[in-house]
């Protein structure tokens, strides 16, 4: 009631945001799970909270709330600070080039750069029309390789993770978007459940947060799981095994594609000879490196 009290003159679903916004600011959260401001998470926990779509026209925002939903919104925003919880795993959804994810804290938040890599079809490195198959490595929810089955509409995707609780959430989310044909979500360490398999695409979003990093991550991050961010002292166990062993697992004229985020540096000082080619993103982001399975059987 006291809550209620406190935003007495708010009526509006604009009122709410803003309220929200000033309320995120006031008790200093944190972003990076894919909404990069308070008035961006305000917006999609208000909205969403209300039933309503994120690209709810802006003429609606003007809309009065009902007492009951007042109730929902203030409790939304309030959990928000007092949990220091990602608003995904809030509304339980993610979103990743364009499509929606079903998400909990078995598995990170949808938020890789390679999103845009997927909706071009990794051009300019494959033919589309000649891809067969692609491996999601370290799958987590399962949004990488379930967008690149909408993206190639011919292809079988594997997605591959040593979790169980992370396949769990893919083998969902492979169920909602209507994809058992064509996706299969297997258990493995790495490339460990994967002999005699060959991808014209490997994809990974490992594991790549580095000791020091990790010490410093905010709350919010550590609601997610330990297993998806921590890979070693610098960052790179997992990216050096993956290194190491793809070339075998990726078929002729195969590329492989893995984000490790600010662990580049690390890893281009520690192979220095490697042509990694580091992606260069439109809508922000970096840490994304491409070789060539060639390029992978000279220096690996």
């Amino acid at each position: 009631m006291q809550d209620i009290q406190n935003t007495i003159g708010l009526t509006t679903i604009t009122d709410y945001i803003r309220w929200g916004a000033s309320r995120f600011v006031e008790a200093k959260l944190t972003y990076g799970h894919g909404l990069s401001s308070p008035l961006d998470e305000s917006a999609y926990l208000v909205l969403r909270t209300l039933h309503l779509p994120i690209d709810t026209p802006d003429i609606y925002w003007r809309s009065a709330l009902t007492k009951t939903e007042i109730e929902e919104v203030i409790a939304v925003i309030h959990r928000r600070i007092d949990e220091k919880i990602p608003a995904a795993y809030i509304t339980q959804e993610g979103w990743f080039a364009g499509l929606q994810f079903y998400i909990d804290e078995r598995v990170l938040v949808p938020r890789s750069p390679i999103a845009e890599m997927v909706e071009n079809q990794f051009s300019p490195w494959v033919d589309p029309e000649m891809v067969e198959s692609v491996l999601d490595l370290c799958t987590g929810s399962g949004c990488i390789g379930i967008a690149c089955a909408y993206a190639f509409p011919h292809a079988q995707i594997d997605l591959s993770d040593v979790s169980e609780d992370a396949l769990e959430v893919a083998n969902i989310n492979i169920r909602d978007h209507d994809a058992s044909q064509r996706v299969t979500a297997i258990k493995s360490n790495i490339f460990s459940n994967l002999s005699g398999k060959q991808y014209d695409i490997i994809v990974s979003n490992p594991p790549y947060v580095d000791g020091e990093d990790m010490d410093a991550l905010s709350e919010e991050f550590h609601h997610e799981p330990e297993l998806g961010l921590s890979s070693g002292k610098d960052g790179l166990d997992i990216t050096r095994t993956i290194l190491k062993q793809a070339s075998q697992y990726l078929a002729d004229n195969g590329i492989l594609v893995v984000e490790v985020g600010n662990s580049q540096y690390a890893l281009a000082e520690i192979y220095p000879h490697v042509p990694f080619h580091w992606i260069e993103f439109e809508r922000g982001g970096d840490g994304v490196f491409v070789l060539t399975k060639e390029q992978l059987e000279e220096f690996f």
